[in-house]
């Protein structure tokens, strides 16, 4: 069990996400673990601010693979030479990402979970600790309502799979 941590089990379209190998499908029935490796695509919700940039060039030059940003201010622009867009549905759609990271400050990181979700995304981790508690049980009601969105978080690490793709604030250089 990991503290924090509320995790789905997916229902819709077989998750890509959730696979060892190479491309292999595996649904979340058949497979109750969470898996991620280097062709797992991941945005990040908070790329442009402080923590975010950092963690994301962490990510980048362990081989995680980032397709886009998200921030409705900075939408259209480049940072760190990925495309920003203005919400999660839409990077969703133009990168067909699985797993987001969320870096954004805690009175935003529930909206910013919320919005993943709404975007189906495969996989949310949300690295954002502090998070106020009346916001989180919200989530945790919508989470349960639904069954395609994991949750890994908040207030983690996150999640990595060594020399292959790292989502969170885990030194790479320990992981390897």
């Amino acid at each position: 069990k990991m503290l924090s941590s509320v995790i789905r089990k997916s229902a819709f379209k077989p998750s890509t996400l959730l696979n060892t190998m190479a491309r292999t499908v595996y649904t979340a029935e058949t497979k109750p673990h969470v898996f991620i490796n280097k062709h797992t695509k991941v945005l990040v919700q908070g790329m442009t601010g402080k923590h975010g940039t950092f963690h994301t060039e962490q990510a980048i030059a362990y081989g995680t693979n980032i397709v886009g940003g998200v921030n409705k201010r900075k939408a259209g622009t480049q940072h760190l030479g990925l495309p920003v867009y203005a919400n999660v549905t839409q990077a969703k759609k133009e990168t067909e990402a699985e797993a987001s990271v969320i870096y954004v400050p805690p009175p935003f990181a529930a909206d910013a979970i919320l919005e993943a979700v709404e975007a189906e995304m495969d996989l949310v981790v949300c690295i954002t600790e502090g998070i106020p508690a009346l916001d989180m049980i919200k989530v945790k009601s919508i989470m349960n309502s639904q069954n395609k969105t994991r949750l890994i978080g908040p207030n983690c690490p996150g999640i990595i799979k060594p020399g292959e793709c790292k989502i969170g604030i885990m030194p790479g250089y320990i992981h390897q």
